[in-house]
């Protein structure tokens, strides 16, 4: 994406055709534009976010978030790129899970564990467009996932719904509802570059800071154990702002070797939040954009882009390489159906699911680090 379409200068939020599906769904585009001259727009395909434009330290705009400029290509090379991913974010051990005395089979598209909801996933249909509020500068999208989709009972309604707000902070609030006893575990799988996801470097030298005491080791199939364990000492200590590059490919640590480099669970608190709290600070040295995410959800994922192999060619004509950009999944645990110590991930139909993201995007004229608050 050219940087100068990312200068507007007036709130604005307009909605547009982004393509049309096999099935002749069309899909649609929502771009959030406000005071500052932020930009992010959303699709319908995925519940995704496709584009987030920020300025760095001397405010030239730049796209952060990998992504496409064509449905054709998020059909065609499925990465999760901004997506909304579910019913169940990340793994499912065994694709298997039982639920109150009754066991499920879910797909096994991990390697016989089941991934981010399975083959088709929320991340590969096209969620409604149901309402738009140029005030508020939000959208609210909606899916259905019928009782029995990808294996999971009940009849699940979703809904996304994303703000843009006047401090250059971008949100999301999904939020599901059951008729009968599920699993839900949702999150949005944005990579970040701040750099832009188009620049020259990777987001290796990005500063990372977790804040978070313990992480979940994994198994070799990226199942965790789980123990929880102590950061101190670790590749795994980011309580304060760290270089990704110096650990992310140290195969001498079992840990990154099971990960193909960090793509683990961070501890941030046992349980759900009753409202959002901080869970990481990212900042790129070189353009000074920094971006502060914080969720009521207890994990954090933490996945440093380790399969990027050139293959994928993205919105600025880059071809996306190992590193180039990472994600930050704030979530419930993953495997939380098959292991008694996580917190359940089980919906009744008398309650409602929420995660809460926020992503606060700024910018720094200096490198001095970003400690987090005691």
């Amino acid at each position: 994406m050219d940087e100068k379409e990312c200068i507007l200068t007036r709130p604005k939020l307009s909605r547009e055709f982004f393509g049309t599906l096999t099935n002749g769904d069309t899909v649609e585009a929502i771009t959030l534009v406000n005071a500052n001259g932020m930009r992010v727009r959303i699709i319908g395909y995925g519940a995704a976010i496709q584009s987030v434009c920020v300025p760095d330290a001397q405010g030239r705009f730049a796209d952060v978030t990998t992504g496409y400029d064509r449905l054709d290509a998020y059909v065609a090379q499925p990465h999760y790129f901004g997506s909304t991913v579910g019913r169940v974010a990340n793994r499912i051990a065994g694709a298997r899970f039982t639920l109150e005395g009754k066991e499920y089979l879910v797909p096994a598209n991990d390697a016989g564990n089941a991934l981010h909801g399975g083959e088709l996933g929320f991340d590969k249909v096209n969620w409604t467009v149901t309402s738009c509020d140029e005030e508020a500068m939000s959208v609210t999208l909606s899916h259905i996932s019928p009782d029995g989709d990808q294996g999971y009972p009940g009849n699940l309604s979703v809904t996304a719904a994303y703000q843009l707000h006047a401090d250059n902070a971008l949100s999301v609030r999904y939020q599901a509802t059951t008729d009968a006893p599920t699993i839900v575990n949702l999150s949005n799988h944005a990579y970040w570059n701040l750099g832009g996801e188009g620049s020259a470097y990777d987001a290796m030298d990005h500063l990372l800071t977790i804040n978070a005491d313990h992480y979940l080791p994994v198994d070799a199939m990226r199942i965790p154990t789980s123990e929880r364990r102590h950061v101190a000492g670790t590749a795994f200590d980011f309580r304060k702002p760290k270089t990704i590059r110096p650990h992310v490919r140290d195969f001498s640590d079992e840990q990154l070797r099971h990960g193909g480099g960090y793509d683990h669970n961070w501890v941030i608190d046992e349980a759900v939040a009753g409202a959002p709290r901080l869970h990481a600070i990212l900042k790129d040295p070189h353009s000074g954009r920094t971006m502060r995410l914080l969720s009521n959800q207890p994990g954090l994922q933490f996945y440093s882009g380790n399969f990027f192999d050139g293959s994928t060619v993205g919105k600025a004509g880059k071809s996306y390489q190992i590193g180039d950009a990472i994600a930050l999944e704030p979530q419930m645990f993953p495997d939380a159906p098959n292991q008694a110590s996580f917190a359940s991930v089980v919906l009744h139909p008398d309650q409602m699911y929420e995660n809460i993201i926020i992503w606060q995007f700024g910018a720094a004229a200096s490198n001095a680090d970003e400690h987090l608050p005691q």
